[in-house]
């Protein structure tokens, strides 16, 4: 049962994973017109539509890969953390 337990932990972070990086792209690409504007900011040059689509999809990916990794680690790091406690628990008690 534990195995079924831990595993089952970790196929939700493996899902959590790709759709933190799925709603950082779609939430960029909603956004598409703030991120061209931050592209006139910097560079001064205006991109079509098609080119600040593809820039905002990019940078949400981007984005969104930093964040599930940040996020998905700690919670990768904390089940761990607890799993290493309760193997130790039971031989605890023995001494």
């Amino acid at each position: 049962m534990k195995f079924f337990i831990i595993n089952s932990f970790r196929f939700i972070v493996y899902i959590a994973y790709f759709a933190i990086i799925a709603l950082y792209a779609f939430g960029a690409y909603i956004q598409r017109e703030e991120v061209k504007g931050w592209f006139y900011q910097l560079t001064g040059s205006q991109l079509q539509d098609s080119g600040g689509a593809g820039l905002s999809i990019v940078l949400g990916l981007v984005a969104g890969w930093f964040a599930a990794t940040i996020v998905c680690g700690v919670l990768v790091t904390l089940l761990d953390i607890r799993d290493d406690i309760n193997d130790r628990l039971p031989k605890a008690g023995g001494k």
